[in-house]
């Protein structure tokens, strides 16, 4: 604070120094002037923020009942994927795969579209991120290829879940 204040007289004393100066007059003989500032120093906006926090929480309801029920239709998805890589069937695996791609698309895209109608600025950008984050990973063969048992799908899509939740669970905690 003691900065601040000191800046500000600093600032003062500055520009009232470069408003002085002198002046000869036609006899030769010197006059000093002072200028005085003409214009007050910007104030603080003193208007609130927009409040968007029922909008908001609007929002975050819709995208929670998208994630509980849409990311449960993927996981399922992924089951099916792994018990049929288990069993060695590579075609019903992949059939699987294809499939859990396009639930994780149809997620991001709910996403997407809850998130653009938001009003917080924010929340938008939020939401464009976990969306982006959720299309990469449903188009990314290795983020599948690197689930192969049970065992790996914890692991990894727990990372999963993380990298593509933080965005908006940030505005939506």
């Amino acid at each position: 604070m003691r900065r601040t204040l000191f800046a500000a007289a600093l600032c003062g004393l500055l520009l009232a120094g470069a408003g002085c100066g002198s002046t000869s007059d036609a006899d030769g003989s010197q006059t000093s002037s002072v200028a005085t500032p003409t214009t007050a120093p910007p104030t603080a906006a003193t208007t609130a923020p927009p409040d968007y926090s029922a909008d908001t929480k609007k929002v975050c309801a819709r995208l929670e009942k998208i994630f509980d029920a849409d990311l449960e239709n993927f996981g399922a998805e992924l089951g099916k994927m792994i018990a049929y890589k288990e069993a060695k069937q590579a075609d019903n695996a992949k059939t699987a795969q294809q499939a859990a791609s396009k639930k994780l698309k149809g997620v991001s895209a709910q996403v997407r579209k809850e998130t653009t109608a938001a009003q917080d600025p924010e929340l938008k950008e939020a939401g464009a991120s976990t969306a982006a984050r959720l299309a990469k990973s449903a188009s990314d063969t290795r983020f599948f290829d690197g689930i192969k048992a049970e065992k790996d799908l914890d692991k990894i899509l727990q990372n999963a879940m993380t990298n593509w939740l933080t965005p908006v669970a940030g505005r939506c905690a």
